[in-house]
């Protein structure tokens, strides 16, 4: 009766959240505006001026890493932030990777032509140029929650190194495109900015410290989504909370076997 229950819910929900809507200039300056100011409080930690990890602030999260565990946490008191037009999305994600060097999981990270193999949720990724320590990168994302999205997005990474054994990056999404009919002939994108509104940024802050034992890594990222119809946020609300947190711990996980395989193949 449940399950019916569910299925009979969804015939309704799904139709109405999946009508397409607009990126607001309203929505982007809102945007903007918390990626300036988690950057002016990121900044302080990548001059020193504060603990380089988060994970260093929490003695408690920092056992659990240091034992194996990926601790991810949605911050702003575990809600995302609402702005007019759409949603910020605020996580950051810490693991540990044991007998590891820092230069070994930087390549992992610059290694986008081969993220399409390391990812689950990249089904294409290549380089597309390379200046010093900048990358641009193009990536194919397919994202699952309930609903599917395929979305193809170019991206900007900045690498910058904070002492003889750390590193921070900081990634910026420079489109997203949502594709329709991906995987037939008829597979297209959809205007930029003119969509479904499932991801209209992606912003990645990574941070990696060596020490004797192996690498921290932490991230953090932003994204931006449109905001949930009216009437829907009983089930469509928990879906968007949770798709991004899922994902970054999946990519945490991922980048942590790749680095262990790496050994075995030395």
């Amino acid at each position: 009766m449940k399950k019916t229950l569910f299925f009979l819910l969804m015939g309704f929900v799904l139709p109405a959240y999946s009508q397409t809507t607009k990126l607001s200039p309203e929505a982007l300056k809102g945007f903007n505006e918390y990626v300036r100011m988690t950057e002016e409080s990121l900044s302080k930690r990548w001059a020193g001026q504060k603990k380089f990890l988060r994970v260093y602030d929490n003695p408690r999260d920092l056992e659990q890493v240091r034992k194996g565990e990926v601790v991810v946490e949605q911050l702003t008191s575990n809600k995302s932030v609402h702005i007019k037009g759409g949603i910020v999305h605020d996580w950051v994600g810490a693991m540990f990777i044991p007998e590891i060097h820092v230069k070994t999981v930087l390549g992992i990270l610059q290694d986008f032509n081969r993220h399409k193999e390391i990812y689950p949720e990249v089904i294409d990724s290549r380089l597309t140029k390379q200046e010093g320590n900048t990358f641009w990168f193009y990536l194919k994302l397919k994202k699952k929650k309930i609903l599917t999205v395929v979305l193809n997005t170019k991206h900007e990474a900045r690498y910058y190194q904070a002492g003889t054994n750390r590193w921070y990056c900081r990634s910026y999404s420079l489109k997203i495109a949502e594709v329709s009919d991906a995987g037939s002939p008829e597979e297209h994108e959809r205007p930029v900015g003119e969509d479904h509104g499932f991801l209209w940024r992606l912003y990645a802050y990574w941070h990696l410290d060596e020490v004797k034992e192996g690498v921290f890594v932490e991230c953090r990222t932003l994204s931006l989504s449109r905001d949930v119809p009216y009437g829907l946020g009983w089930l469509i609300h928990p879906i968007i909370n949770e798709l991004p947190g899922e994902s970054l711990k999946e990519t945490l996980e991922s980048t942590r076997k790749a680095a262990l395989e790496s050994l075995m193949t030395k």
